[in-house]
């Protein structure tokens, strides 16, 4: 069964990515200059228009490989600030875990095994302590070492449960979405536009700051030791 799910998963893949290059869908929605018609959505009914956005960023993040930074800039452009921190958050976040449930669904059964035979990604994906996985999820939320859509799947194969990653994802994003939306409505505002490109900065060095702390503590520091106490312990085992 868990082979079949496997198949199943790539063929659809395969599918997807065939489709995207003929219809072009990912360079579509990622082009900023097609938002014209959901601009006059939102003056002529804001509930609509933000329906349609749930609706394109939640496949976005399943099924296209966009860049997660893209739903924060239309969010931006078409909501404000305010509204479109709210509505990027809960999009994505949605987004995150129907691929979430993808992953755990099509992709556990198969994948989780083998990965687990790597002492490094067991140890980083599939500690048993709570704490690793709160600072597995800060990371690769506020550091941009994967692809979102690719961490979104992989997270399924872990154990982390679904709510506690739902949640933590909505946190743990929303200062780079409000760093990426605040920066976005800057760029359309006709008033104030100094003051959203200075929060936008003042957010986006205090992100890279703290994906950098991060990423040195536990990337850089922790896992190497780790690596390191695992090879011993592997030639010791040899001996």
């Amino acid at each position: 069964m868990k082979k079949i799910k496997l198949i199943v998963f790539i063929l659809l893949v395969a599918v997807i990515l065939i489709l995207d290059h003929r219809f072009g869908w990912s360079g579509y929605l990622g082009n900023l200059d097609n938002l014209g018609f959901l601009k006059e959505m939102v003056q002529q009914n804001l509930w609509q228009a933000m329906l349609i956005y749930l609706v394109v960023t939640v496949v976005g993040c399943v099924v296209l490989a966009l860049p997660g930074a893209t739903f924060a800039l239309f969010a931006g452009i078409l909501f404000g600030p305010w509204l479109g921190i709210l509505n990027c958050l809960v999009a994505t976040t949605l987004g995150a875990s129907a691929a979430f449930l993808t992953g755990r669904f099509f992709l556990k059964d198969s994948i989780k095994p083998i990965a687990q035979k790597n002492r490094y990604l067991k140890k980083l994906l599939f500690d048993s302590n709570p704490k690793s996985e709160l600072v597995v999820l800060m990371i690769t939320r506020l550091v941009p070492l994967f692809p979102y859509n690719l961490q979104n799947f992989a997270y399924g194969i872990t154990d982390i449960s679904f709510w506690k990653y739902t949640i933590y994802t909505f946190v743990f994003m929303f200062p780079g979405v409000s760093f990426f939306t605040i920066g976005a409505a800057g760029l359309t505002a006709t008033e104030g536009r100094v003051w959203y490109f200075a929060v936008a900065g003042v957010l986006c060095l205090l992100v890279m700051g703290a994906g950098y702390l991060l990423k040195k503590r536990y990337l850089s520091e922790e896992m190497p030791k780790e690596i390191s106490r695992e090879m011993s312990k592997d030639m010791e085992e040899k001996q």
